[in-house]
């Protein structure tokens, strides 16, 4: 070894500030692209939308944001917003309401909003008292009285410490009250929750059937205090591609409606013409020109890749929109049909959602992967865990199937997979193992 120059050709990717600006429109769900193109617009002043075209497209992306979902006849005509969620108040606006018209003094007000502002995204207070008191400089009591005042809000028990405290909060609001019920939250949450009902009965010196039948009352609460609250803002989900069936065909249309159409301001050719002694002025204005003419190809091209890696996607699950059976699909296949990388398929897919006659999914639920079965076939992951599912729920509870027992069954109907992967896809589904999933009534 030693050390000398040489010269070396190599060939190398440069990821370019335009190119890194077609991956990521590329990516961009419709209403994240709309307001991507918004920001654009601020920054160049090159781009522009006529204003018939922006009387429009202010219309429309003003108003997408407040329209619920609707439930349509067939033979009714579809809206493009019907998928938009509505918007809600959150839960720290609905308590705030309530506090207000709980006629307290400044201090005691001052204390309830602190305590509104600080509750987890599940609803529970987890401060402690004394940190509390040291912070708003008033007493433990106060703030302890403040935090009982909190919890009779609406949701019942909201501000609770814990999950054992929520459970008890609404047990106590049941009639008739079940001391048993409250024992158990008490004293052997932990091992209720592992279902180790036999446990719990012989400490408690009660039948196993009844220790099942207090579990059955504990999952009829609510299992958070914030349960059916969104904190934080609203998700909008808006469909980046709508498939209609025609007379028998299947139909896709882009979602563009909420993508200005835009345009290069003439003004600024004039620019050019006019201003060639100023070198700096034109530079600058040929780099924002540049600059507008890529973002408008980029939006193209997003359409245009859209669509194919769609159309492919739909042609290969055809059965699915006719028996609700995914095939196996995987990016590499829809890249090696459409002739795009196998990396620009997977952004062109992600965050966006498919409207079909079946419903709005997102476009990753039609890839899975494939398990060969005895008899060459293929069947997808998707539906071997469909099977799982169906046995579990017709299963006796009393004597529910193993992981073993599962895999024999799919094994019978020739599909080759071991029992660790059935208890994979088990857990994938969130459903327990057979030990936790056995009933004694």
């Amino acid at each position: 070894m030693e050390y000398g120059l040489y010269q070396q050709q190599t060939q190398k990717l440069i990821m370019t500030k335009e190119l890194r600006q077609a991956i990521t429109i590329l990516q961009y769900p419709v209403i994240e692209l709309v307001e991507y193109i918004q920001e654009q617009i601020v920054e160049n002043p090159v781009l522009e939308i006529d204003d018939k075209e922006m009387e429009r497209f202010r219309y429309l992306y003003q108003n997408s944001r407040w329209i619920g979902s609707l439930t349509y006849l067939k033979d009714e005509e579809r809206n493009i917003w019907d998928t938009i969620a509505a918007k809600e108040d959150s839960l720290e606006d609905y308590l705030l309401q309530q506090a207000r018209l709980s006629n307290l003094d400044s201090k005691r007000f001052r204390i309830l909003t602190f305590l509104i502002g600080n509750l987890n995204e599940m609803g529970y207070f987890t401060m402690s008292l004394e940190e509390v008191s040291e912070l708003l400089k008033v007493s433990k009591e106060e703030v302890e009285q403040t935090l009982t005042l909190l919890k009779s809000f609406d949701p019942i028990g909201i501000g609770s410490r814990d999950l054992q405290e929520f459970l008890l909060i609404q047990l106590k609001q049941m009639e008739p009250f079940d001391e048993k019920a409250a024992q158990v939250v008490k004293n052997h949450l932990a091992d209720l929750a592992e279902k180790r009902y036999t446990k719990i009965a012989q400490r408690m010196k009660i039948s196993v059937e009844e220790v099942e039948q207090i579990a059955d009352l504990l999952t009829t609460l609510k299992p958070r205090p914030a349960f059916g609250f969104a904190k934080g803002e609203t998700r909008y989900i808006l469909p980046d591609i709508f498939v209609e069936e025609i007379e028998g065909e299947l139909i896709i249309i882009v979602n563009d409606t909420l993508i200005p159409r835009l345009r290069m301001n003439p003004y600024y050719s004039q620019v050019i013409e006019q201003r060639r002694d100023d070198k700096e002025a034109v530079k600058f204005v040929m780099d924002k020109w540049n600059q507008a003419t890529w973002l408008i190809k980029s939006i193209e091209r997003r359409r245009d890749t859209l669509y194919r890696v769609t159309r492919e996607i739909i042609e290969a699950q055809k059965v699915f929109f006719q028996t609700n059976q995914l095939k196996p699909l995987t990016l590499k296949d829809i890249a090696e049909k459409t002739g795009i990388h196998e990396s620009t398929v997977s952004r062109a897919i992600a965050n966006k959602y498919i409207h079909t006659p079946k419903g709005t999914f997102e476009l990753k639920f039609f890839f899975s992967h494939g398990i060969t079965s005895s008899n060459g076939e293929v069947t997808s992951v998707n539906e071997v865990k469909k099977q799982l599912k169906e046995w579990i729920e017709k299963e006796d509870k009393r004597k529910p199937y193993s992981d073993q027992m599962l895999t024999e069954l799919l094994q019978q109907q020739g599909i080759e997979i071991s029992r660790r992967t059935v208890a994979k896809y088990r857990e994938e589904l969130g459903i327990p193992a057979s030990s936790k999933r056995k009933r004694y009534n």
